[in-house]
């Protein structure tokens, strides 16, 4: 991914008061109107969703900001790789940019391409690539995304792990599921793929740590990869809350480990937990193991029930965005922090996007 080097945000603006940073951003959307979209992830700090046309998970924002085509700024609260995601969905002459290019993905970074590829040719070097399709995690770098495109696989998040799962299962024996070892260790759970035809390739160990024999047999051959914000949580932390609060439901996200998710009431992506607390009766205690702005938002928004963190547990990424810089990136919109993907690796990415919505729409027939 190739991005225009960024200037410094001037110390001016960390001088200027809440309220002003808030009318001043104010200003620039009733100035621009409709050729301007500010996405916004569940993760970030209310102040900011706030201030969002849209509010939702990586890529259903990254499908938004497409949908938007009176629009020439796409403005992405979120961090790197869905960025990336935007900008490769984007329209012609639709510009993507970020108030922070700093704000990265610690578990993105676990699956670099240069790695993929040679686990890849390790696969092949050893005759077990064949009937092996490559699924990567919305949560990736667009080179990764174009990798499973140029190679019949797809994208996937973790709404429909699911069934990219089972649409993989139907071109070829086994699954290539990167960067998120979790994620793919609790969809191989549910699908009830055997717990010895599961393996976990290391890519700091040659061959990932298994013999041919193993990568020959395997069903799923999970990356060795995970979320910091969703491996902060413990069954201690489930087993605590139940004891003190007799009735809890525990919600959680799959990119908890596996433990953490057998001991839950339910399991599932940013907005299946928004969905499970709307629906829940009031009265209800819930205690979610996520990102703890989407809790804390999520407590405001629903008074008539108590809502709780599992566990504090932060992302530190999604915290870099904030008032100051993203009023500093619309006072020099299309100057700064500007998010662009090669066409080559878009055109391939985007082959892999458009496989994942197939796979929704066909589940959503069913």
């Amino acid at each position: 991914m190739k991005t225009q080097i960024a200037r410094v945000m001037p110390d001016q603006y960390l001088e200027i008061p809440e309220e002003e940073l808030v009318a001043r951003i104010k200003e620039h959307k009733a100035e621009l109107g409709e050729r301007l979209v500010l996405l916004t992830h569940h993760y970030q700090r209310p102040e900011i969703v706030a201030l969002g046309d849209f509010v939702g998970d990586s890529f259903g924002l990254s499908r938004d900001a497409a949908r938007q085509t009176k629009a020439k700024d796409i403005v992405f609260c979120g961090v790197h790789f869905m960025a990336e995601s935007a900008a490769i969905l984007a329209g012609p002459g639709q510009r993507v940019s970020m108030p922070d290019l700093r704000a990265g993905c610690p578990m993105a970074n676990m699956a670099e391409i240069e790695e993929v590829e040679r686990a890849w040719s390790d696969l092949a070097s050893i005759g077990r690539q064949e009937g092996v399709i490559p699924l990567t995690y919305m949560n990736s770098h667009a080179e990764l995304k174009a990798f499973c495109g140029r190679n019949e696989g797809s994208v996937c998040t973790s709404t429909n792990a699911g069934p990219a799962f089972e649409w993989a299962f139907k071109r070829g024996d086994r699954v290539f599921f990167f960067p998120d070892e979790h994620l793919g260790r609790n969809t191989a759970n549910a699908l009830k793929i055997p717990r010895d035809k599961v393996v976990i390739y290391d890519p700091e160990d040659e061959m990932g740590g298994l013999s041919p024999e193993e990568l020959g047999q395997a069903r799923a051959i999970l990356w060795k990869g995970y979320c910091h914000v969703h491996t902060h949580f413990r069954p201690e932390h489930v087993n605590r809350v139940r004891q003190r609060h007799p009735g809890v439901m525990v919600v959680v996200h799959p990119e908890c480990t596996e433990d953490v998710v057998d001991l839950s009431d339910a399991a599932g992506s940013t907005e299946f937990i928004v969905r499970y607390v709307e629906n829940a009766p009031a009265g209800a205690t819930i205690a979610i193991g996520t990102e703890l702005n989407l809790v804390q938002r999520l407590a405001l928004e629903h008074p008539d029930k108590k809502i709780f963190e599992l566990a504090r547990s932060l992302c530190p990424n999604m915290f870099r965005i904030n008032l100051r810089n993203l009023l500093w990136l619309l006072d020099h919109l299309g100057e700064v922090n500007i998010v662009t993907v090669p066409e080559a690796v878009a055109s391939e990415a985007r082959v892999a996007l458009e496989r994942m919505l197939s796979i929704t729409a066909a589940r959503a027939e069913d």
